[in-house]
């Protein structure tokens, strides 16, 4: 059971659909007060409906495109600047590409870049400093099982994993002694809609297992309670990410390749 300080919300970045809502939904369950942010206000006004009939909670909507200047910004001056301190932060927001790098678009790479390091980045510091002076307080950063290694035709999206993985090690030991949590979800393939969004095929085209987004929501919010730095969802992908650390350092971008050179939709291989 997540429970926040007195007077404090938790913050979902990226609640409209997939791993984010699930999270959400968790959280509404246990009559933890919301604020949903996304772009698509027609789905969160309806699923902030919902919630507060089924569940009888505290639900609030906040429609914003974190890429947009200055849009951190005015997600702190509606929440902390307005007296409703965020005391759970889930910094889900992000997408993924499928392809090679080259014959990807720079422009939605760039903005790719933007979404998963700056603005997670961003978001990060505007919240972690009121929490650390409150000395209490979470941090969700849904990171992937990407973020372990090179992944070639993921490439950059994985880099952006990676960032998050490392920034998220590092707030973590940095945070703890102030009684903050921060901790990285690493999910696998899940059933959501990313891979839509990134061009790609599902895990049904490769080797990897794949889990519901309510199971990654419950180990999520499992190790946040915790107080873990690191969570793996699925034991599978825990076994090959340990297997990977005993190869040489050439073999898994190689295997990767091997499997992810056949998942983008436009692929001719």
């Amino acid at each position: 059971m997540i429970r926040l300080a007195p007077d404090s919300v938790a913050l979902v970045t990226g609640a409209s659909s997939g791993i984010g809502q699930a999270i959400a939904q968790r959280l509404a369950v246990q009559q933890v007060p919301l604020v949903l942010v996304a772009r698509s206000k027609d789905r969160l006004e309806a699923l902030a409906a919902d919630w507060r009939t089924r569940y009888g909670g505290d639900v609030h909507v906040l429609p914003l495109d974190l890429s947009a200047a200055g849009a951190v910004e005015t997600l702190f001056e509606r929440t902390e600047g307005e007296g409703r301190a965020v005391d759970l932060l889930v910094n889900n927001a992000g997408f993924g590409l499928n392809g090679a790098f080259d014959e990807l678009p720079l422009e939605r790479t760039l903005a790719l870049l933007e979404l998963n390091v700056r603005v997670f980045t961003e978001s990060c510091h505007r919240f972690l400093a009121p929490m650390r002076a409150r000395r209490h307080g979470r941090i969700l950063n849904v990171a992937s099982t990407a973020a372990f290694l090179p992944v070639p035709y993921m490439a950059v999206y994985a880099a952006s994993k990676a960032f998050v993985l490392s920034l998220s090690h590092a707030l973590h030991e940095e945070a703890r002694g102030d009684g903050v949590t921060v901790t990285a979800l690493c999910p696998g393939y899940t059933r959501t809609a990313f891979h839509d969004v990134a061009g790609m095929k599902g895990a049904e085209a490769t080797p990897f297992p794949e889990m519901t987004a309510e199971a990654v929501a419950d180990a999520g919010l499992l190790a946040l309670e915790n107080e873990r730095a690191l969570r793996v969802t699925h034991p599978l992908d825990r076994l090959w990410i340990a297997c990977g650390r005993l190869t040489p350092r050439s073999f898994p971008p190689r295997l990767a390749a091997f499997v992810f050179r056949r998942t983008p939709l436009s692929s001719k291989t």
